[in-house]
């Protein structure tokens, strides 16, 4: 018996069909299966909508406070009603007081905080890009941080008496702490490889703090500026409250003494009135400074 080559005709292997509709889907179904993708960024409320959804809680405790006052639920010498208040306000703008008070407590702080502010910038920036700066500074900067500062002021009023300087350096002690604590973490935090690139290209010492390190850190800088301010209110009515003759912490020291709870809830309005301009002020600067903040967040 001899084998011969087969005789059975070869299998004939069809291409695999690579159109559209077969490859499209899992179950043929072409593509009518597919769909648009959601939308991508950040989705704008209309300004009228987001400016009623951020005035919603002020304008409900606003009317909570009315009620209560006119409804004899909330007794005067609890917490002043809103017209009483409002009574005390138009007082201090008809004799000028207010404004007197406000430019005072104003110039204060401003100069407090520009020479607090300032020295913890510094002094975080030295921390964070040099090891022999932290070694120098690091140390002495949290200890200060845990020292209260409202435990110097007899320290500085025996140094400075109860001034104009006492109540600058008093402020721009206060404010330093925040500044140096948010600087220092942002500088340490900047990515090594952006500093070692940017020195790659011959950027050092200054030059390489002002173009890489401090725009890298400017989110921690910017928060270290809210809170600095925020905590310039504190030294700022400390500091108003001894051997001072205008200022809002003055007439809150007035307030106290001849029972006017009227210019106490005034004053803590104010002072509440303060604390939004900076945050809007804060918000602005880092809309035109980061741009790209706003894509981050899931809104």
């Amino acid at each position: 018996m001899t084998l011969g080559r087969s005789t059975a005709p070869p299998v004939r292997r069809e291409p695999p069909d690579t159109t559209p509709d077969a490859t499209a889907g899992g179950s043929g179904g072409g593509t009518a299966d597919l769909r648009v993708p959601p939308r991508i960024g950040p989705r704008h409320r209309p300004p009228a909508v987001s400016l009623a959804v951020r005035t919603a809680v002020p304008v409900l405790l606003l009317a909570a406070w009315w009620y209560g006052s006119a409804s004899g639920r909330i007794p005067p010498d609890v917490l002043t009603g809103p017209g009483a208040v409002f009574g005390a306000l138009r007082e201090l703008a008809e004799t000028g007081q207010l404004t007197d008070y406000l430019l005072a407590s104003g110039r204060r702080a401003a100069l407090g905080v520009l020479a607090g502010a300032g020295a913890g910038l510094l002094l975080g920036i030295a921390a964070g890009l040099s090891a022999l700066g932290e070694e120098l500074i690091d140390p002495t900067m949290q200890m200060k941080r845990a020292v209260p500062f409202l435990a110097l002021v007899p320290l500085f009023i025996s140094w400075f008496g109860v001034g104009e300087t006492f109540k600058v350096v008093l402020i721009a002690v206060a404010t330093a702490a925040p500044m140096y604590a948010y600087t220092y973490l942002g500088v340490r935090g900047v990515d090594r490889e952006v500093v070692e690139a940017a020195r790659g290209f011959g950027l050092r010492g200054a030059r390489l703090a002002a173009a890489v390190i401090v725009p890298s850190a400017l989110p921690s800088i910017l928060m270290a500026l809210r809170i600095s301010l925020s905590v310039s209110l504190t030294g700022l009515i400390a500091a108003e409250q001894i051997g001072a003759s205008e200022g809002i912490g003055y007439l809150v020291t007035l307030a106290q003494q001849y029972y006017r709870n009227d210019y106490m809830v005034l004053c803590i309005l104010i002072y509440a009135l303060i604390g939004l301009v900076i945050d809007l002020v804060i918000r602005g600067v880092e809309r035109v400074a980061m741009p790209w903040r706003g894509q981050v967040a899931a809104r």
